[in-house]
């Protein structure tokens, strides 16, 4: 039979970038991209979004866009539990469904992916939204080992993913988040603000941060301003509340969620970035801050450690006076932080969206080739999907 539609036609949830893309929508938005320009001529990107209200934006990365007027908890709860309807019912025939979460999309017969960022939800449901505390601790092991591939974002990630929902390694892509095309600043900012960048959330620790800058402030009062970049969680009032307080207020500021075209100017500001958080399965501001050349402190937690590379102070996330320290040392030490802008530049030129979205592309190709679909080769055929090289 003449076969005379696109050589490879893949389906990717795009749904996390609908509207503010906070982490796993600036990779979804991002990876799409990368994939659309990784592609043959002849193959096709299917961008999948589905919402009552919100509709994709003209920014929305080039593809073919299939957005349906469907509410996403509706659509969710009635993929999750019943397993349909397929989404070629929506799309027209796909050969690869790439789902953004960690659980399946029902399909006809497509190749699977899912995606996992972190299994922050297995440990602490009660950190997550309702319907990620209704479904993913019961379903994403079943559906995991189930799919064809887990995209995982990190090497960390790809461990929990074995270790914890028993799927084997050889099933498992590691695709990274990239780091941005920035030109780093020209000059350190050795007395800008000390910033934050993520969601307000319990996962991200920001009380003990506040308690860190407090400790600061004590040993250093001129110590610059400390800024929250970030949308806020009901769980957040708390540290609201203690940033409108003594000693606290008139030195913290809270920005409120950041556009991802606004972050460059940001992190041009910063003399640091800050990310204490008790687990991140890859934590992209690290990335950033790096790419723009600002000095910067983690937590020892997750995969913070494996993307900073030796780039970053390291920190225990409940060590008050250690993250005092560490934050008081790059305000003090002139050669320290030097060395980590140095570093942290070279760190973030490793990470590539393209390299990432190439390791996917032929993971498609040979996932493709497994469901019977006869289109483009993939370039080896190992058995199993395409791995990304260990960084």
């Amino acid at each position: 039979m003449c076969y005379d539609g696109p050589t490879l036609r893949i389906l990717l949830d795009y749904r996390p970038a609908l509207r503010e893309r906070t982490g796993v929508g600036e990779y979804v938005h991002e990876m799409a991209a990368a994939i659309g320009r990784r592609l043959d001529p002849s193959d096709e990107l299917v961008l999948f979004s589905s919402s009552w209200k919100d509709r994709l934006a003209a920014t929305t990365p080039p593809g073919r866009r299939v957005d349906v007027r469907v509410p996403v908890r509706l659509l969710n709860r009635l993929w999750h539990r019943l397993e349909a309807p397929a989404i070629e019912r929506f799309t027209g025939p796909v050969d690869v469904v790439h789902a953004a979460h960690p659980l399946l999309i029902p399909t006809r017969g497509a190749a699977r992916l899912v995606t996992v960022h972190d299994l922050d939800f297995l440990d602490h449901p009660e950190r997550t939204a309702r319907e990620i505390r209704r479904d993913y601790a019961a379903l994403a092991a079943a559906h995991a080992q189930r799919a064809d591939a887990v995209v995982a974002v990190s090497m960390f990630t790809a461990g929990e993913v074995e270790r914890r929902l028993d799927v084997p390694r050889n099933r498992i892509v590691v695709a990274s988040p990239g780091a941005p095309a920035w030109e780093p600043r020209p000059a350190p900012v050795p007395r800008g603000p000390i910033l934050f960048m993520g969601t307000l959330e319990p996962r991200k620790n920001v009380g003990a941060l506040l308690h860190a800058y407090a400790r600061l402030l004590e040993q250093k009062a001129d110590a610059p301003e400390l800024w929250l970049a970030g949308g806020a969680t009901a769980a957040a009032a708390p540290w609201l509340r203690a940033i409108a307080e003594p000693p606290l207020a008139g030195r913290v500021r809270h920005l409120g969620y950041i556009a991802s075209e606004r972050r460059h100017d940001l992190y041009g500001q910063a003399s640091m970035l800050v990310l204490p958080s008790h687990l991140e399965g890859f934590g992209i501001p690290v990335l950033e801050a790096m790419a723009a050349g600002v000095p910067t402190i983690v937590s020892n937690r997750g995969a913070l450690p494996e993307v900073a590379g030796g780039a970053a102070q390291v920190v225990e996330p409940d060590d008050i006076d250690g993250m005092a320290a560490a934050m008081r040392r790059y305000l003090d030490d002139e050669a320290a932080a030097a060395t980590a802008v140095r570093d942290g530049l070279a760190r973030a030129r490793q990470y590539s969206w393209d390299a990432s979205a190439a390791t996917l592309v032929e993971a498609y190709a040979e996932l493709a080739a497994r469901h019977g679909h006869r289109g483009r080769a993939p370039a080896h055929d190992s058995g199993a999907p395409a791995a990304a090289g260990r960084r």
